[in-house]
């Protein structure tokens, strides 16, 4: 058996969609804190139980009878190291034969304060002795694209990211190439640096949000701190919105880029263009 943490997270979801066109759904654990918002997942015939990261007893009794675990990482920065130490550790006890874990790009040399906490899970992975995959993902479009429409609102669309090209790819991308590694033998010790195929400045993804609306929308870089700012005043919570402009100055310094193309031969496909997403998230 297969079990996603977090299944009824963003990625989680999707992970289980492609999971579905190969894998007996009675063959999927989906691992959730709240085990009453996966009905749709039960109903589809997949396995729901419950999993919290803080709750150590409820991670073993989930991954009793489980071969294989994708950890997607915690939502709650700050807190995800010692959440992920319990899922590891759980999987262990469990016998689990292979973790996957939802990284992020070059964790091990990445300047961006978002990968600290993935680089500390990795040496606990490696340290724990449990057999593990890698999936050291990039950035998801999706990341930039919710700020598509309050830019045409503003007539501008703004950020810290200079002219650092973003090889980014959608939630979906990273989901299929998860369910793939998940669904392929030997994977054990690989590590993935997974990333979009095509790379773009912001200034070049607010040409095409120009091009696709008709509306002239400009890219304004700002000071880290003043990008922060804006962030914060747009509702996002002071720390986050730290995250996120601390994200665009690594991303000004390369933190984001990639071309060595491994998410698309993981999946077999090109990863879905910038152009067709923005088209998406403009409906």
């Amino acid at each position: 058996m297969i079990a996603i943490t977090g299944a009824t997270g963003q990625l989680g979801r999707l992970v289980i969609e492609s999971l579905l066109k190969t894998v007996p759904a009675g063959e999927i654990v989906a691992a959730v804190r709240q085990p009453a918002r996966a009905a749709d997942l039960a109903a589809l015939g997949v396995q729901v139980r419950e999993a919290d990261y803080t709750q150590p007893a409820t991670l073993e009794g989930a991954f009793k009878g489980v071969d294989k675990v994708l950890l997607i990482s915690s939502s709650e920065v700050g807190q995800r190291l010692p959440q992920h130490k319990n899922v590891i550790d759980a999987a262990k006890r469990a016998g689990v034969s292979l973790l996957a874990y939802t990284s992020i790009l070059r964790a091990d040399t990445s300047p961006l304060a978002l990968a600290e906490e993935h680089k500390a899970t990795e040496e606990y992975l490696k340290a724990s002795g449990l057999a593990h995959v890698l999936l050291r993902n990039g950035w998801y479009t999706e990341n930039y694209l919710a700020s598509a429409k309050p830019a045409l609102q503003h007539g501008a669309y703004i950020g810290s990211a200079d002219d650092g090209r973003i090889a980014s790819a959608a939630r979906a991308d990273y989901a299929e190439a998860a369910a793939v590694v998940l669904t392929t033998p030997a994977q054990a010790g690989k590590v993935y640096e997974l990333a979009g195929d095509e790379a773009y400045t912001l200034a070049e993804l607010a040409a095409e949000l120009s091009r696709q609306s008709g509306k002239t929308v400009p890219y304004v870089n700002l000071p880290e701190a003043e990008y922060a700012k804006a962030l914060e005043g747009a509702g996002l919570p002071g720390p986050f919105a730290a995250i996120l402009a601390n994200s665009d100055i690594g991303a000004s310094n390369g933190a984001l880029f990639d071309d060595n193309h491994q998410l698309g031969k993981l999946i077999g496909r090109p990863t879905t263009p910038l152009a067709t997403l923005l088209k998406v998230a403009l409906q």
